[in-house]
Formats: C-alpha cells, sequence, structure tokens
C-alpha cells in the first residue's frame, strides 16, 4: 500500500474504463496502473485520465510488486483463469460477472482464495444497484413481511457484441438475476431444475452447442421454504434490455417496472384493490459512501467534456452500483474482512447458471450445486 491506500490496476479498459475516477477519488485506494492490450488505445485513456503506470501485459501487473488488488474487466473466458493468477501472485482480486464458466474454475478460484487468504470479489451490480438496497432495506425494516417468493429476469440482445459472445448459453451469466435472489436473506443455492425455450440461429449454436433462445430455472434455497425463479434471453428474442427483480411478501410486493425508465411498483396487502400498487421513488443510497465518490451514483455524472472522445459503456448505469462496490472492495481490503460476495457466494451464485445450463441440455433434470459452493 502507498500511503496507507490500496494500490488497484484496473485490467481491461472498455467497460473497466468507468472504475478509473471512482478508484481516483476513493480516499483509501490509489489508481496504481491500468492494463489493456492496444497500446494506443491504452495511452488515450491513460492521457485522457492522467494514468502514468502502464501495461500491456497482465502478466507484467501481476509482477508488479506495487500492485495490491487488481480490478478484471476482461471477457468473460478469461475471468476464471486470470483470476486465479492473480490470487497465486499474492494480488487481491475485483472481477466482473460472471466468475468464470466452468465450475472447475470456479473452484480453483474458491480453494486459492482459501489458502492464499487474499480477498476476492465478485463484481455483481445487481446487488449494490438503487434498487436492491431498497428492497434490502423494506426486508430489513419488516415492511415486506414474510418473504413468499422470488423472481428475477435480464433480457439483453448481445447481436453484434465481441466474438466471445455469439451463442453464449443464457444461464452462463445469470448472475445478475441470481445474485439479488440470493443476496437479499444471504441464501445458499442448494438444487436448481431448467427448461431451455425455443432456438436460435444455426451459426449461433455452433459455438457453445447450446441451441436455446430462453432458459428457465428454478432454484432451491438451503434451509429455507423459498424458492426462486429465473429467466434468460441472450439472442433472437425481440425484448427491450431488462435486468430485474420481484419480491413477494406477505405485506408488501416489490415488482420491477416492465419497461426502461418507468418507476417500479410497490404492492401493499389488504387496502382496496384500485390502492394496492403504486409507484415509487428510488433513492440513491449516495450517503453510505465516502464523499468524494457520492457523485458517481447518479446517472450522467461522468461528463467530462475533457474525455468526450472517450467511449463509455454506461455511464453510471447499473442502477449506481459501481461506486458502491468499489467502496465495499476497498474497504473489505482495509478492514481485513472478506468482501460480498466472497469468493464461496461468488461460486455459489455463478453456478447456479452453469448448473441450470447442464439441466437443460437434460430436460430439466435436477442438479446439484457443487458442495465446495455451499460454505
Amino acid at each position: 500500500m502507498t500511503g496507507g491506500r490500496v494500490n488497484v490496476a484496473i485490467i481491461g479498459l472498455g467497460f473497466g474504463a468507468e472504475f478509473i475516477p471512482i478508484y481516483q477519488r476513493h480516499p483509501q485506494a490509489r489508481l496504481h496502473a491500468i492494463c489493456r492490450r492496444d497500446h494506443r488505445l491504452l495511452d488515450e485513456i491513460g492521457d485522457a485520465f492522467g494514468v502514468g503506470r502502464r501495461y500491456t501485459r497482465y502478466e507484467d501487473v501481476l509482477s508488479d510488486p506495487e500492485v495490491d488488488a487488481v480490478h478484471i474487466n476482461s471477457p468473460i473466458p478469461d475471468h476464471g483463469w486470470m483470476s486465479v493468477a492473480a490470487l497465486r501472485a499474492g494480488k487481491h482480486v475485483a472481477c466482473t460477472v460472471p466468475m468464470a464458466t466452468t465450475t472447475q474454475e470456479c473452484r480453483k478460484i474458491v480453494e486459492a482464495a482459501a489458502r492464499t487468504g487474499l480477498k476476492y470479489m465478485m463484481m455483481e451490480t445487481t446487488v449494490y444497484s438503487r434498487e436492491f438496497l431498497y428492497i434490502k432495506q423494506l426486508y430489513g425494516s419488516g415492511e415486506l413481511g414474510k418473504l413468499q417468493f422470488l423472481q428475477a429476469t435480464h433480457h439483453q440482445d448481445m447481436d453484434g457484441w465481441p466474438n466471445y459472445w455469439p451463442g453464449l448459453p443464457p444461464m452462463w451469466y445469470a448472475t445478475h438475476c441470481v445474485g439479488p435472489m440470493l443476496a437479499l436473506t444471504d441464501a445458499t443455492a442448494e438444487y436448481v431444475s431448467c427448461f431451455g425455450s425455443g432456438t436460435i440461429r444455426d451459426e449461433l449454436v455452433a459455438k457453445y452447442g447450446s441451441p436455446f433462445a430462453v432458459e428457465t430455472a428454478h432454484i432451491r434455497l438451503r434451509s429455507s421454504d423459498l424458492t426462486a425463479r429465473i429467466y434468460r434471453s441472450l439472442f433472437d428474442t425481440a425484448r427491450q434490455y431488462r435486468e430485474s427483480i420481484d419480491v413477494f411478501g406477505s405485506k408488501q410486493s416489490f415488482e420491477w417496472a416492465l419497461i426502461e425508465g418507468e418507476r417500479h411498483v410497490l404492492h401493499t396487502a389488504k387496502r382496496p384493490e384500485p390502492d394496492i400498487p403504486r409507484r415509487v421513488s428510488i433513492p440513491d443510497f449516495a450517503d453510505r459512501l465516502p464523499k468524494p465518490i457520492r457523485r458517481f451514483t447518479t446517472k450522467g455524472v461522468y461528463d467530462l467534456a475533457a474525455h468526450a472522445h472517450l467511449s463509455f459503456t454506461q455511464g453510471a448505469g447499473h442502477g449506481g452500483s459501481h461506486p458502491h462496490m468499489v467502496h465495499e472492495f476497498i474497504s473489505a481490503i482495509q478492514e481485513d474482512r472478506p468482501p460480498f460476495p466472497d469468493a464461496r457466494r461468488s461460486a455459489n451464485w455463478t453456478c447456479v447458471g452453469l448448473c441450470a445450463h447442464q439441466s437443460a441440455l437434460k430436460g430439466g433434470r435436477l442438479v446439484k450445486l457443487p458442495a465446495f459452493t455451499l460454505g
């Protein structure tokens, strides 16, 4: 660490570039380095944000003794091996979702984190979005009453995205659905059943051998009377982008807006029928953050005229979650405690999707989550 601050290197500067100003302003962090294979684009980002230490090779980042932690924003197939390599090199790890694309890689990460004592955090945006923080507050205060059912969706048309996306099984990228349902009560998924529906184009099927346009899964939560449902689509399904969670309680239920930009709905029991639903406004929970990074919870705050030539993929999107995630990761390192989600939880959330796809290929057969994810 430098001056008591955590030295962070950001790996991948497409989506990853959005985190640069957050780390630069966090009072307990120091953006030490950035890494991107394309030297021209690396310099463009580095010059724009005044980052001096720049790498085109991941191996060189891991060899830098001043790097305390890496924040990985690489293509999905690289998440597993890059996380393991960083932990073995003595670096704390934050990694964008999903944790990995195989249960074996998830196990290696869990084992490496346990063996080294280093922090691993999957940067799952939904569990730090303003909507989830609002639902969590309702649940913690008892306003929802007894939870009765959970469901979540994630629809996104991935045509035209980078070459590792075409044909990706929908459930391989399910943590935006799974995370909030399990995080609400800090539950553990025990087993899953999933059905595939419809078919995608033949050229998409060829890469991963997954024919399904939509995958729908039911999840059994351990030591709970709750079940949860998720459904995912990535290709050849007409639906506006949506990440959502619906929470049904005995006193109140939260229902995500059907259309992006609309206000969400809170249903309250035992009222006259027309008065049961009401539209609600969600706070940004910025007061939970250090003052210098509160501005990043609001969409549009990047508005950096000097950086107008740069391409930011989300801005302050993902429900204002980015500064909350950064603060959790840095705080966990500084306080020497597990981040949320830690390696075991991240593996459970990720393996729900991986096991769900296995189930879909087997016609809906029950598939148990691996023992190493159960804690």
